[in-house]
């Protein structure tokens, strides 16, 4: 029997009937602004959209030392790909690339976008209808990324999801995962979180707020996952780890991380931390 959809998918629903019912990909852009990191709104065209994934791809993998030239002998499966901000850049720069994403609407605009901007011979895409399992064999991939997704799930999916992420990775393959933490302001955006996925349930309103920036921004943060939590759990359930490194933007006394080397790098969130993990062969 499959999994009930948790209240902080429905945006993310939201947001995709309004992806299938668009037939220009810049109108695609600015109408699901709710959901999507719109930095200059409703005049955001795919373009620019596209171009602000480019920068942030270059700069992490740059910065988390995977090399350009390694990088393009390499397979990788990108969690929460939406509709390709990342995607294209990943497929210029990777031998193949499996887009995996909640939404079938967002997999189809995804292949579009890669269409314009990437290279599409070396995209497939994958449909995570459960919100926590990789429909991908074991070892079959040199990477998986995901950037801002995790956060959005329970935190009992955003842990299934990184097991399978290693599950995925081959021997002496990466994991590349980004979380949200805990930071002060959470004091009370946590709890208006809770409330606002409540209010989505409610029918009408719910449809309505799901489709409000700020809604949907307050809504769909769904978990904190501290660095030592999810390093407990791969660790209960067996997953060995070589070389790993959390990723902060400023430095930071983290307990729990024995054998685990904290790293900084101005670019990343505040309130985010990157798990950079390879898994043990």
């Amino acid at each position: 029997m499959s999994r009930p959809r948790r209240r902080q998918h429905v945006p993310w629903n939201a947001a995709g009937r309004v992806v299938e019912g668009r037939g220009d990909a810049d109108v695609v852009v600015s109408d699901t602004g709710w959901v999507f990191n719109n930095a200059i709104g409703r005049h955001l065209s795919l373009a620019e959209f596209v171009d602000s994934g480019e920068q942030e791809v270059g700069a992490y993998l740059e910065c988390f030392g995977f090399d350009p030239a390694e990088n393009e002998h390499r397979s990788l499966v990108e969690i929460g790909s939406g509709i390709g901000r990342m995607t294209a850049s990943f497929t210029r720069r990777f031998k193949s690339v499996v887009a995996a994403d909640l939404d079938a609407a967002f997999l189809e605009r995804c292949r579009e976008t890669v269409m314009r901007f990437g290279v599409p011979e070396r995209l497939s895409t994958l449909q995570v209808a459960d919100g926590r399992t990789l429909d991908l064999p074991n070892a079959s991939a040199d990477m998986v990324f995901s950037y801002i997704t995790l956060q959005h799930c329970e935190p009992a999916d955003a842990l299934a999801l990184t097991v399978e992420a290693l599950r995925v990775v081959r021997p002496g393959g990466h994991a590349v995962l980004n979380y949200r933490t805990w930071v002060p302001a959470d004091a009370l955006l946590f709890p208006a979180g809770i409330a606002v996925r409540a209010l989505w349930r409610v029918p009408k309103l719910g449809v309505w707020l799901a489709r409000q920036r700020w809604s949907a921004r307050m809504g769909w943060q769904a978990n904190r996952l501290a660095p030592g939590e999810v390093l407990d759990h791969l660790a209960s359930v067996g997953v060995l780890l070589d070389d790993s490194a959390v990723w902060l933007q400023s430095p930071r006394r983290i307990s729990g991380l024995d054998g685990v080397s904290v790293r900084t790098f101005i670019g990343v969130d505040r309130s985010h931390w990157w798990l950079i993990a390879r898994r043990a062969s």
